[in-house]
């Protein structure tokens, strides 16, 4: 089998969910046996949809997707289903094979190795914490040896030691994988190249060469492309002005401004469409609630999980105003639980009376999935103002026609940029943050570190990505593992 070997081939393929929202149109590219790519593009522009399409879950309109025969394929999803969760361990491995493996213990147990968790087999799927679950997610992909090998963001709640595991694990992997993520450190460690979903064109296209350089040449084709644009614009409206002025002096300037407005027509048809999905998110601040002064947040006592059963400790953090404390810990301790506890003002833990709390949750059950995006915003609003919500939302890259869009038919990416759009209506006096980089596009996260610096209220924060940490204030840190 040569290395050359083309394992998946789209050819001229388009799909749609429907004509409102077109994914690709007319895509050709080719993946070749041991290739490591790297599916690069702008939240909802379809890269989990391109999955799909791959593993036969949905039919492109038209083209054709080529399959080497007995290619096998496995995708590791960003969830759990609902009705797996009573499943223990090993019934969890089982459903990932059509037919009975015998020697199933052992191969569990060298998956369970490489995602690093340590875990009865016995033990029930429930009971894992997010960060468990997307490990045992992740594992049951690997599980599979598949020819190729599809992941999804499999560094969302993995902490560093677990990003490290799984980054080893595809440098030494010897078959294909492609993988969307927006952890670009994790991503140039084994990527030879990058296919490139552009939202607003719906086309593919492919770079050679590792993550960084390709990021390199991107971002200098835009500034070429900008650079070329903004020459051509001074131009055309010099053109203008001279062409206005020839064609009132009436005769024979008119035929002059005539060849010049032509002229124009060209310059104008060689600017370049600059690609919309590189734009960002705009700089915004999370307002927070003037009115309330003293201690927003006490926290008394907390539970961590050791040996799979939870052991409680003393404390006395009090969170005043503009003050910002990190809780850290390794996957599994109890950091989203304790933040689930202090939201809702439970066991050991007392949020001021008055105090808004504003929760941006990894698994966005702070959504109603059937709201459509414009409901979910004016629901957090005191004064429900129609253009005040649109301007917010315009900010977030919401476009007009997302507002009338279910919240449950956005990409996960498109989710976060709502919940932050949200917590913007919504003034918290008390932000709690559980991840708040998962699914986000790489280049609006430095965008968002800035809002959080900035925020004025209480906020409590976890993030596995020091990088993210390093650019906001932190004035306390709560260690769950000391």
């Amino acid at each position: 089998m040569s290395r050359d070997e083309v394992i998946v081939r789209f050819e001229e393929v388009s799909f749609e969910y429907g004509p409102k929202y077109p994914i690709i149109k007319e895509v050709s590219f080719p993946v070749r046996r041991g290739s490591k790519i790297t599916l690069m593009g702008q939240n909802g522009a379809g890269k989990s949809t391109l999955f799909g399409l791959i593993m036969g879950a949905h039919k492109p309109e038209s083209g054709e997707i080529h399959i080497a025969s007995g290619l096998t394929i496995a995708t590791a999803r960003q969830v759990i289903p609902r009705d797996q969760m009573d499943f223990t361990v090993r019934e969890f491995f089982e459903r990932c094979f059509s037919k009975k493996i015998y020697d199933i213990d052992p191969r569990i147990a060298k998956v369970l190795d490489v995602v690093h968790l340590a875990a009865p087999l016995d033990k029930v799927i429930k009971t894992f914490s997010g960060g468990q679950q997307a490990r045992l997610l992740l594992a049951s992909a690997l599980i599979q040896d598949p020819d190729l090998l599809l992941l999804d963001e499999p560094t969302n709640n993995l902490d560093k030691a677990g990003i490290e595991h799984l980054t080893q694990f595809l440098i030494d992997y010897k078959k294909t994988c492609i993988v969307i993520s927006h952890d670009a450190e994790f991503l140039n460690a084994f990527s030879t190249g990058v296919l490139y979903l552009d939202v607003f064109k719906r086309t593919i296209e492919q770079y050679v060469g590792n993550y960084y350089n390709v990021v390199k040449d991107i971002t200098a084709r835009i500034e070429r492309e900008n650079k070329k644009n903004a020459q051509l614009a001074k131009e055309i409206q010099e053109n203008k002005d001279k062409a206005n002025f020839f064609a009132q002096k009436g005769g024979k300037m008119r035929n002059v401004a005539k060849k010049m407005r032509d002229r124009i027509e060209e310059m104008e048809e060689s600017q370049v469409d600059v690609r919309q999905e590189d734009k960002t998110i705009r700089q915004f601040i999370i307002p927070s609630q003037p009115e309330v002064v003293g201690d927003l947040l006490h926290i008394t006592s907390y539970s961590t999980i050791k040996n799979h059963k939870p052991v409680t400790h003393k404390a006395d953090i009090k969170l005043k105003r503009n003050t910002h404390l990190l809780i850290k810990g390794p996957n599994g301790i109890g950091k989203t639980t304790l933040l689930e506890t202090i939201a809702r003002g439970g066991k050991g833990t007392k949020i001021m009376d008055e105090v808004t709390v504003g929760y941006y949750r990894q698994d966005f059950s702070t959504l109603n999935f059937e709201d459509t995006v414009g409901e979910s915003l004016m629901e957090v609003m005191d004064k429900k103002v129609d253009e005040t919500m649109r301007g917010t939302a315009a900010r977030f890259l919401i476009t007009p026609a997302m507002i009338h869009t279910k919240i449950g038919r956005l990409s996960e990416g498109q989710k976060g940029l709502v919940a932050f759009a949200r917590l913007v209506l919504q003034k918290p006096g008390l932000l709690i943050l559980d991840e708040p980089t998962n699914h986000i596009n790489f280049r609006h996260i430095p965008i968002i570190a800035e809002a959080l610096n900035k925020y004025d209220g209480a906020m409590v924060l976890v993030s596995h990505v020091p990088e993210f940490v390093k650019q906001i204030r932190i004035d306390e840190v709560l260690d769950l593992e000391k």
